[in-house]
């Protein structure tokens, strides 16, 4: 049907109509778009920002440390201030409305999450840690701590302490936030880069803690809240006990307001021998090494704990000459030869230059080849170490090497430190200064293993130690076998019997041929392991099983002739399946190896 002249303009209208609406629509859906790629713009730009300021500002934290390490105090608080920076800005970049409502985005929002918890993390992190340790490293400098004339001012550490307290609360709060964030279902980048920066706070945590221990314990430990007396063990290596060697040399620090001062040495030799122990010993102890332990200054060193070596030496201390020490501390010769890295080299009394690269050779085998004398040989001994800490005292020294040589120095447990005050003990309990036992936790399965000298002579300077550990499951339960391996290696000459002294190789007296080093070698395991024996040499030998404070413990004595070398297993079974690290604790000898990771075959 043809329409007619009075429908006709009514169907152009309901088509003008019609095709408004569509326009409407069209302008709508068009708007929305535009709308919808700029806002997928905004997040993008916004991610692609925030991308850059956090991974500018991480490796911040590193540059900080550093700066702070090398003295540069105002570079590192530059460097904080531009750390902080950074993360707040790429906290308000990830943290706007639009940034949220993308977050309800199926796969796409789960990652940019994980990214707004990374850059709040950071910005926390770097508000309530860093910023009050670039305050503190602006105003102070390392060598502030180098002592002028026998006194270190302690009031920077002092002063420091509130900072690096809130810094390493900080620390632990962001591991705790980053242990929370949920990687699953993300891309790998946005994964890894959660994996870096747990990796990155791990490691600042380590050294915040360090020297959060160090300012809280070591202004008390100098003398600011009163005068304290210490007494210093020099370990001498080539006798070897537990905790490094037999102590040559005792010497008493009087500390007071930063003020350093040395009052008074003597041999190890001179404290009298007691018909038992000054103080009554653990029964495992007694067990393991005897009576000895606590009856001789020499021997307080047989027990590896060296807690309990202190306690003992404090108390020959008191009953020598009436004073009560307020703590102990342990050094050998190769410690000293770090520090003097640090000092350069010091002309002794005798006239000899002792130097970081002779420190060992002249104090551990010259000697001993000059003079003949034990009272000659401590007196040098001892004679090395005063001449190290006056330099040390006395300020020349190099602040940042010193700090370096202590640092290595303690992480080998040639610098070991008790406390007679239980607060300072229970701050330095989980260091490697405290010598204690090892500890394992769910991360890492620890082992000890400890040499005490057998020979009763001075030939530990010819042995060569080399270590490795390892695990392998090979149970259907999955019970882990745990295996230590010790090569002992008797390095002295052929001839050692004639051409060394007499009072190096022993003589014979003890029973132990000239030359030959016999050493008594124990493992030690953690409580809940079950001892599986040892094999020398790939054998099945008799050993002694004991235990130690409920550590598993197997003990063997080796006797060897110069050339020959024995290789030592140690076995236990772990209670339960385990996937993490494993380390060995031991006796700082004077040659050894990096402990390497051992293949145990099933």
């Amino acid at each position: 049907m043809e329409p007619t002249p009075a429908t006709r303009p009514r169907g152009r209208a309901r088509q003008r109509a019609r095709n408004g609406r569509k326009r409407a629509v069209l302008s709508a859906v068009v708007v929305v778009l535009v709308l919808a790629v700029g806002l997928v713009a905004w997040v993008g730009v916004r991610a692609a920002l925030a991308r850059g300021e956090l991974e500018s500002a991480i490796p911040l934290a590193g540059t900080m440390q550093r700066q702070v390490v090398a003295g540069d105090g105002e570079a590192a608080r530059a460097t904080g201030l531009e750390l902080a920076e950074r993360a707040s800005s790429a906290a308000t970049l990830t943290s706007d409305p639009v940034w949220r409502a993308f977050e309800g985005i199926p796969a796409l929002g789960r990652n940019l999450a994980v990214v707004r918890q990374l850059a709040g993390v950071v910005d926390d992190l770097a508000r309530d840690g860093i910023s009050p340790l670039a305050d503190v490293a602006g105003g102070i400098s390392v060598d502030d701590f180098r002592p002028v004339d026998g006194v270190i001012d302690v009031q920077p550490l002092v002063d420091a302490q509130p900072a690096i307290a809130a810094a390493a609360a900080a620390i632990l709060t962001a591991q705790d936030h980053i242990s929370a964030i949920d990687t699953d279902d993300t891309l790998s980048e946005v994964s890894g880069a959660v994996g870096r920066l747990g990796s990155a706070v791990d490691e600042a945590a380590l050294s915040i803690d360090a020297v959060d221990k160090a300012v809280r314990i070591i202004p008390a430990m100098l003398g600011a809240s009163g005068p304290r007396n210490y007494a210093v063990l020099f370990q001498n290596p080539a006798e070897l006990r537990s905790t490094g060697g037999i102590v040559g040399a005792v010497a008493l620090i009087h500390t007071e307001n930063g003020v350093l001062q040395l009052t008074q040495q003597a041999p190890g030799a001179s404290f009298l021998r007691k018909s038992q122990s000054v103080l009554e010993l653990p029964g495992d102890t007694r067990n393991l090494y005897s009576d000895r332990t606590g009856q001789y200054m020499l021997n307080v060193g047989l027990t590896p704990n060296f807690p309990l070596s202190a306690r003992l030496a404090q108390e020959m201390w008191r009953l020598q000459f009436g004073v009560q020490v307020d703590g102990v501390l342990s050094i050998d010769p190769v410690a000293l030869g770090y520090i003097l890295a640090a000092t350069g080299p010091i002309t002794l009394p005798s006239g000899d230059v002792l130097n970081s690269d002779n420190a060992v050779s002249l104090l551990l085998t010259d000697v001993y080849q000059r003079y003949s004398e034990p009272s000659d040989q401590d007196a040098f001994f001892a004679s090395a170490a005063v001449a190290v800490f006056s330099a040390v005292a006395g300020g020349d020294v190099d602040p940042v090497k010193l700090i370096t040589a202590l640092g290595q120095a303690g992480n080998e447990r040639r610098v070991l430190v008790w406390s007679a005050a239980e607060a300072e003990q229970a701050v330095l309990a989980p260091t490697t200064l405290a010598g204690a036992l090892p500890v394992s936790d769910t991360t890492t399965q620890r082992f000890g293993l400890y040499l005490n000298d057998a020979t009763g002579a001075k030939m530990g300077t010819y042995l060569a130690v080399d270590t490795s550990v390892g695990q392998a499951s090979c149970r259907a339960d999955r019970r882990p076998n745990y295996s230590v391996e010790v090569t002992l290696t008797n390095t002295a000459p052929a001839d050692a019997a004639t051409v060394l002294p007499r009072y190096v190789t022993g003589g014979g007296e003890y029973g132990v041929a000239p030359g030959n080093v016999k050493t008594i070698v124990s493992a030690y395991a953690a409580p809940a392991l079950q001892n599986l024996g040892l094999t020398q040499d790939g054998q099945k030998v008799p050993y002694l099983p004991a235990t130690d404070d409920g550590y598993q413990v197997s003990a063997l004595t080796v006797d060897l002739a110069p050339g020959q070398s024995t290789v030592v297993r140690y076995n236990w079974l772990g209670p339960e399946s385990f996937s993490g690290d494993i380390e060995l604790q031991m006796t700082p000898v004077i040659h050894r190896n990096e402990t390497n990771k051992l293949d145990i075959s099933c």
